[in-house]
């Protein structure tokens, strides 16, 4: 498959991949995604309640003028979010799809349309080391492997992009 500046993959898939600005109206969408009990096994991130869920999205990722989020739309509806923020000295990046665009392309698209937009180099994931499908997009979108970290019992890989 190749693509265009548009988002617009072509091939037998292809798929309308934008982003755009996170609203209010998104958070339920992306609440319901996250409740995903197999995206949750996978990323070893426990869903939050609503309450906990939207008072975190309200003031830690909207609130916070140092956060960079997007909405990932595909062909107009809301697949997920990619979202940027600060740890100490360390800018970090992660993301959310919703199960339905899983194995589309979805992430690939969305995470190179994102980065054109997140200038901080380096910027760090640190994915559950079992998330092949996350491992995976970070591989292909330039990071590399730093070493490891723990989360509670569960070992996730450190990666690191320095460049595009």
């Amino acid at each position: 498959m190749s693509d265009d500046t548009s988002g617009r993959m072509s091939g037998p898939r292809a798929v309308d991949v934008s982003l755009r600005a996170v609203t209010e109206a998104d958070l339920e969408v992306l609440f319901e995604q996250e409740q995903d009990p197999e995206a949750t096994r996978r990323s070893r991130f426990p869903a939050r309640e609503r309450e906990r869920f939207m008072t975190h999205w309200r003031t830690r990722v909207l609130g916070d003028p140092t956060v960079l989020v997007r909405a990932v739309v595909v062909d107009g509806e809301v697949a997920g979010n990619v979202v940027a923020w600060w740890e100490g000295e360390r800018r970090f990046i992660g993301y959310w799809f919703g199960r339905a665009f899983w194995g589309r392309g979805v992430g690939t698209r969305a995470l190179a349309l994102f980065l054109r937009e997140e200038k901080a180099r380096p910027l760090y994931a640190d994915p559950f080391g079992g998330n092949t499908g996350s491992v995976r997009l970070l591989e292909k979108s330039g990071f590399r492997r730093e070493g490891t970290v723990l989360h509670g019992e569960d070992e996730h890989i450190m990666f690191v992009l320095d460049e595009l």
